[in-house]
């Protein structure tokens, strides 16, 4: 049989791999020497022409159909992994039939939720980690996706703003619908529980996680938290035609949460005694959107709130309310972000993106200011962070992405 790739952007790289050996006998001259943990499937990471990728050996009808549902979250600009490809045909030097392949881009800066612990991360950042995957699941739902495997190890994790941003890996037992049923939901939800439930103690049985802490508070959490997003988003609201605010008030509450309203269902009575609103499209990124809008920026939700509220500062110190908040924008861009960012040495620009250092740089000008009891120059405040921080963290632009029970993609 002959070597089959299908791709949406092939890369003639792809065909110098040694498809004719098992993903397992691959060696390190086309593997990136990543440590790896236990998984259903054999995954290897491998650099081609400046590019990583993901190879997943799987069924080919499994593969085809993954690769196919990646593709379309992919184009509903949903947050899961990259397809690149399937790869079938594959033969050993015997002629027995091999796994086919799917192959992902690798997710720069991202890290799996064991490597998020074996980088410092303790019991306090579990509920920003449970908020994550709770934005996830529900951008997921209200586009119509049903996972039906949700769990921690079946996401990246990048950092954003000190908080994090959730990424899909594995869509294996994925479905695109019209609309999901309540039911389905509810299922997503229930398996999302059980699944973190375990994870969390399996954690805690590796000591990578505190024996104090209660997992059954933080997957109740998970479900407290989805049931209240997806209530803000989707709710109905009634009220008097005297308070008409309100549906303002609502689309203020939703950009707050990061989600624009494309679509506002407003009824009301022949009379106009009352009005019903209900979000019928709504979309995260609103923070995302205006600070690309104004900079060109693309970075995550939570980082771009946290540049907008930098770049409000920057605006109150100067006096700058009545100028053109673009050329303002433009000023802030060249005066503060670039600079800052450009500050990193080549050998710390693998550590975290620009974004994430420019946040963490003014939280530490914050202690700093602290410490001083009085303000601190962010540009000192930088250097000493570079020097005392960032030099010490490790390298997370290609780190671990396979230390996972469920490996990527």
């Amino acid at each position: 049989m002959a070597l089959h790739i299908v791709a949406n952007r092939p890369d003639p790289a792809l065909l110098t791999l040694p498809w004719a050996a098992p993903l397992d006998e691959w060696t390190d001259d086309h593997v990136v020497p990543l440590p790896r943990g236990l998984s259903r499937h054999v995954v290897r990471i491998v650099r081609l022409s400046g590019r990583t990728y993901a190879v997943k050996e799987t069924v080919e009808e499994i593969a085809f159909r993954e690769y196919r549902l990646l593709r379309d979250l992919q184009r509903l600009g949903l947050p899961a992994v990259v397809p690149q490809g399937v790869v079938t045909g594959r033969t050993d030097a015997a002629g027995d039939d091999l796994p086919s392949a799917l192959l992902t881009e690798h997710l720069r800066f991202s890290l799996p939720y064991r490597s998020l612990f074996a980088h410092g991360m303790t019991a306090d950042n579990l509920p920003s980690l449970v908020d994550a995957i709770v934005v996830l699941l529900v951008r997921l739902h209200l586009a119509g996706f049903y996972w039906g495997d949700v769990s921690l190890s079946n996401v990246l994790f990048r950092r954003s703003a000190g908080e994090f941003a959730a990424y899909l890996v594995d869509a294996e037992t994925g479905e695109l619908r019209a609309e999901l049923s309540d039911g389905m939901r509810e299922h997503d939800v229930t398996v999302a529980t059980e699944n973190v439930f375990a994870e969390l103690l399996d954690l805690q049985a590796s000591e990578s996680l505190d024996h104090e802490v209660a997992a059954h508070e933080i997957v109740e959490l998970l479900a407290e938290r989805y049931a209240a997003l997806w209530a803000e988003l989707t709710g109905v609201e009634e009220f008097g035609s005297d308070e008409m605010w309100r549906i303002e008030q609502r689309i203020e509450r939703l950009n707050d949460l990061g989600f624009d309203v494309d679509e506002l269902d407003i009824v009301t009575d022949i009379g106009g005694d009352w009005v019903r609103i209900q979000p019928k499209a709504v979309e995260l990124g609103h923070h995302c959107r205006e600070l690309q809008a104004l900079t060109g920026l693309n970075v995550e939700e939570t980082q771009a709130r946290r540049l907008l509220n930098d770049l409000a500062s920057f605006t109150a110190y100067f006096d700058l309310g009545r100028e053109d908040r673009a050329l303002v924008a433009s000023r802030w861009l060249t005066e503060i972000y670039e600079p800052i960012t450009t500050m990193v040495p080549a050998r710390a620009r693998g550590k975290l993106e620009a974004a994430e250092v420019f946040h963490e740089v003014l939280q530490h000008r914050w202690y700093l200011s602290e410490r001083a009891s009085q303000e601190v120059d962010l540009f000192d405040a930088a250097r000493d962070y570079l020097d005392n921080v960032l030099a010490h963290k490790p390298d997370e632009a290609q780190a671990v992405a396979l230390a996972e029970p469920v490996d990527e993609p």
